[in-house]
């Protein structure tokens, strides 16, 4: 017998019955009718309230955080010791242009600042808006200048 759409019949154990709550106590789901005891979603119309809860929450999820503060000063660029060291021929003169030339730093909106980070070696002469102590010492130990450059 071939399987035409007028003899099809579903697979076995593919519809099951309906559950038939709240039929009296014998039946084994009676008295609360399987919504457990108290609480909201045992209240008539309490699940309905969920779903629309729910969607609000997604809502919620969805939406940016706008918390905190937009920096009011402009990002400042820092570079080390040891890129210097490393990127830099001895009497080199230094300059924030120089740095984003050689891809050190990407832009300078606050000026760049020259931390100690690493051993310095070769004398340079580094031009930058702002130097961490530890940097000023050691580019001079190693026979260099520090010239600091007002904005």
């Amino acid at each position: 017998m071939t399987n035409n759409l007028h003899n099809l019949k579903r697979p076995k154990g593919s519809r099951y019955s309906k559950k038939r709550v709240g039929r009296g106590s014998g039946s084994g789901k009676g008295n609360f009718s399987t919504q457990g005891v108290k609480g909201q979603k045992a209240r008539s119309g309490g699940r309905a309230r969920l779903k629309r809860r729910a969607a609000f929450q997604q809502l919620l999820i969805r939406t940016p955080k706008l918390r905190g503060f937009k920096r009011q000063s402009p990002e400042i660029s820092i570079v080390n010791l040891s890129a210097l060291e490393l990127k830099f021929q001895e009497n080199a003169i230094i300059t924030p242009a120089e740095l984003i030339k050689i891809r050190l730093i990407k832009k300078t909106p606050g000026g760049v600042k020259i931390l100690g980070n690493g051993k310095l070696t070769k004398k340079l002469t580094v031009r930058a808006h702002y130097f961490s102590e530890s940097a000023k010492i050691a580019i001079a130990a190693a026979g260099g200048v520090c010239e600091i450059i007002k904005k």
